[in-house]
């Protein structure tokens, strides 16, 4: 079977898909957060993509790297999306390309590799651990699932598959969690029973590279969009 590989095209065309599912999941994200923050979530994600979206052509057109592809990216949502989620995702994408620096194709533990840094940039910009309440409730179970299974037999779509799961599975668990970061620390118990939206946010959009590296999967005969 051809290695799975994917190329900055991929990576252009995942952050358009990710721009129009935030436009879907705005509302939602945004009830959300105001059941335990400032009620913003969704349409500061809106905002932000929409800007990357709008600018992709001319940073396309620079004909920078993957690593300075999502480093331009990052810096476009740390400058528009506001409260916590700008930083934290702008962290992301800025340092996500950090291990492979002049490349304009990766393979699969690559990729992964990627998703990891990305997300130790949220861990060091957020200060938070699991069980405060965060997107790292959501993220920090899906990296120990890459952790685990990348070179444990299982096949490139059942491992982003599970780790997407765990991320999902990791946003459900802070429903009952106590907010110890960010504005919804200040309604401590009046929190539990409200996921935090930065969780659900986070699975969701990890869900985009889960579909385009399915579709990639199915037309390995050209190894890339």
């Amino acid at each position: 079977m051809a290695e799975l590989l994917v190329g900055r095209d991929f990576f252009v065309k995942a952050l358009k898909e990710m721009q129009i599912l935030i436009e879907e999941q705005r509302d939602h994200l945004s009830k959300l957060d105001s059941e335990i923050g400032d009620g913003d979530h969704g349409i500061n994600l809106s905002i932000g993509f929409r800007e990357v979206v709008l600018k992709l052509e001319s940073i396309e057109a620079e004909n920078p790297d993957i690593a300075g592809l999502l480093k331009k990216v990052g810096m476009i949502l740390l400058g528009k999306v506001g409260g916590s989620s700008g930083p934290l995702y702008g962290s992301f994408f800025i340092k996500a390309g950090d291990n492979v620096k002049g490349k304009y194709e990766v393979n699969f533990p690559e990729f992964c590799g990627m998703i990891v840094t990305g997300v130790k940039a949220i861990e060091s910009r957020g200060k938070a651990v699991v069980r405060d309440k965060t997107m790292l409730d959501a993220f920090l179970p899906g990296v120990k699932v890459l952790d685990d299974e990348l070179f444990g037999g299982k096949n490139e779509i059942e491992i982003f598959t599970d780790f997407v799961d765990a991320m999902k599975a990791g946003a459900e668990s802070t429903i009952p969690l106590i907010a110890k970061k960010g504005r919804a620390m200040r309604l401590g118990e009046r929190a539990v029973g409200h996921k935090d939206p930065g969780a659900e946010s986070a699975w969701m959009l990890m869900e985009v590279f889960l579909k385009g590296l399915t579709e990639v999967a199915k037309g390995l005969t050209k190894a890339t969009y």
